[in-house]
C-alpha cells in the first residue's frame, strides 16, 4: 500500500514545473516557467543552416509556446525544434499525444523519442496541420511512424523519454503555437 501511495504521489507532484500527471497522462500549459523545461535544438547542431527559436507567450488567460524561424535543407540540414525530456514516463494506458495548436498553415511535427531511440537522428514522428485559429490534435500512438528500420514499427507508451515539436523535411518558414501538450 505505501508503494503504491508513494508512486501515486510523485507521478501527481512533479517539482517546479507544470507538466502535471493525471492517471499517467502528462500534460503541459507552458504557464510557469517553461524555459526551464522545453530546449530549442535546431539542425546547425549536425551542421545545417536552419535558424529559429521558442519563445514563451501569453495572450490573455492563454500561455504557449511559439516556435518561429527559417528551415533550410541546404547542407543536409531541414529542422527546428523545442522539445522537453519526460520527468517520468506515460503510463502503458496511454494510447496517443493531444495539443491545441494554431500557426502558419504549415505542417508541423510531433517527435517522440523512447529509451530504444539512442543514436541522435531516431526518433517517431506524426504530422499535423495547423490554421490560425486553436485546434486541438489527437494523434494516436500508431500514427506516429519511426525514423529507421532499426527501431520497433510504432513507440510504446511507458518507452517514451522525451517530446518535441518540430518543424521539418523541406525549405520553409515556420510559426507554430502550441498552447498544451500532452498524453491521452
Amino acid at each position: 500500500m505505501r508503494a503504491k501511495f508513494v508512486g501515486l504521489v510523485s507521478g501527481l507532484v512533479i517539482v517546479g514545473c507544470t507538466m502535471a500527471q493525471a492517471d499517467g497522462k502528462l500534460t503541459e500549459d507552458f504557464s510557469k516557467s517553461p524555459e526551464a523545461r522545453w530546449d530549442y535544438v535546431a539542425d546547425t547542431v549536425m551542421g545545417g543552416v536552419s535558424s529559429g527559436q521558442v519563445q514563451f507567450r501569453s495572450e490573455g488567460d492563454a500561455a504557449f509556446a511559439r516556435l518561429i524561424g527559417t528551415v533550410s535543407t541546404e547542407n543536409n540540414g531541414g529542422f527546428i525544434q523545442f522539445r522537453r525530456k519526460l520527468p517520468v514516463r506515460p503510463d502503458e494506458g496511454v494510447s496517443g499525444v493531444r495539443l491545441v495548436v494554431r500557426g502558419n498553415g504549415e505542417q508541423y511535427f510531433v517527435h517522440l523519442r523512447t529509451r530504444g531511440t539512442v543514436l541522435p537522428w531516431q526518433y517517431y514522428q506524426a504530422e499535423f496541420a495547423t490554421s490560425d485559429e486553436w485546434t486541438e490534435v489527437s494523434l494516436r500512438l500508431s500514427n506516429f511512424k519511426a525514423s529507421g528500420a532499426i527501431l520497433r514499427a510504432t513507440p510504446v507508451a511507458n518507452e517514451i523519454t522525451s517530446i518535441g515539436i518540430v518543424a521539418y523535411g523541406r525549405d520553409h518558414d515556420a510559426r507554430v503555437d502550441v498552447s498544451e501538450i500532452g498524453f491521452y
